[in-house]
């Protein structure tokens, strides 16, 4: 079993930048996935980035791209979403997520992971 925790997250003005990081501990396999989403108040959980460990092969949401970059460092096993030039749309509670997607079509949906870190909230100030 992956365990992820994370860190990172906090108050920042429009424009600003943050990075936000999910340490992952436990077994595990070559085709694992590393995925970040968010989720605002009163709205569904949506797909941010990913990231397929072996490859980095790294995957965004239309939202984000240009903006945000996901990365991994696998002496450390962790994951990093580095966040530029933040909107107060991007407010929201971030949660990464470790799985298995069925294919490149998964990687968005949440159901395709099945661990979860606690969430850190990101407050972006216009």
């Amino acid at each position: 079993q992956v365990q992820l925790v994370e860190s990172g997250g906090g108050l920042v003005q429009a424009g600003g930048s943050l990075r936000l990081s999910c340490a992952a501990s436990g077994r595990t396999f070559s085709n694992l996935f590393m995925g970040w989403f968010r989720q605002a108040p009163g709205k569904e959980r949506d797909f941010v980035a990913a990231i397929r460990w072996s490859s980095g092969s790294t995957y965004y949401a239309d939202s984000v791209k240009g903006r945000f970059t996901i990365s991994r460092d696998n002496a450390k096993n962790t994951a990093f979403l580095q966040m530029n030039s933040l909107k107060p749309e991007d407010t929201a509670v971030y949660s990464c997520a470790a799985g298995y997607p069925a294919g490149s079509s998964g990687v968005t949906t949440p159901s395709a992971y099945s661990r979860w870190g606690q969430g850190t909230q990101v407050t972006v100030s216009s």
